[in-house]
């Protein structure tokens, strides 16, 4: 699906394989999740939205092609909103990538999983479990990673407050109760 302009309904496009660069694989996607960040971007709502654009950043898929060491063939990969950072900037070398100012995201700035292949950089595809049903996994690509984020700054606090009852919140509400936190 590519959306040519802001506000614009998105549209059946066929479109060739991607091409591999250094660093990338091909997954082919198994589903892809719809968050309010892809709404955005459909909404032309983001800055400098490079359209045509595939919108989708929750992608469940399976590598079917690699282009260097690091991910096999048929490894069951999670793509998630930060897509590429450039690996040398402080933020990066500091273990902070999602701060770099050459950041790139998926289906915003780099094409997303409304497609049937999608072209990642290896560092930034998660493994995932065989027995996960695609559908239930992709939503936590976002929103879970977000939240298992701030989760893990709390350290080993047994009362963890959550602010803003979005996607985030309410699946790290079940972690933490499932940990045994308040």
């Amino acid at each position: 699906m590519v959306q040519h302009g802001p506000g614009q309904p998105l549209v059946l496009t066929q479109l060739p394989e991607p091409t591999l660069q250094p660093g990338q694989a091909l997954i082919k996607v198994e589903a892809c999740a719809v968050c309010r960040t892809d709404l955005h971007v459909v909404d032309g709502e983001l800055p400098a939205i490079p359209y045509p654009v595939i919108p989708g950043h929750q992608v469940v898929g399976r590598v079917v092609n690699t282009g260097s060491d690091g991910l096999q063939v048929g490894d069951r990969v999670g793509v998630p909103w930060l897509g590429y950072t450039c690996g040398q900037c402080d933020y990066c070398q500091r273990g902070e990538e999602n701060l770099c100012d050459s950041a790139r995201f998926t289906g915003y700035t780099l094409p997303g999983g409304y497609a049937e292949y999608v072209a990642v950089d290896q560092r930034y595809c998660l493994p995932l479990a065989e027995p996960v049903d695609a559908t239930n996994a992709a939503p936590l690509l976002c929103g879970g990673l977000i939240g298992y984020r701030a989760l893990r700054m709390t350290g080993d606090a047994q009362h963890v407050g959550l602010y803003g009852f979005g996607a985030a919140a309410h699946i790290i509400a079940q972690v933490a109760r499932h940990q045994g936190r308040q």
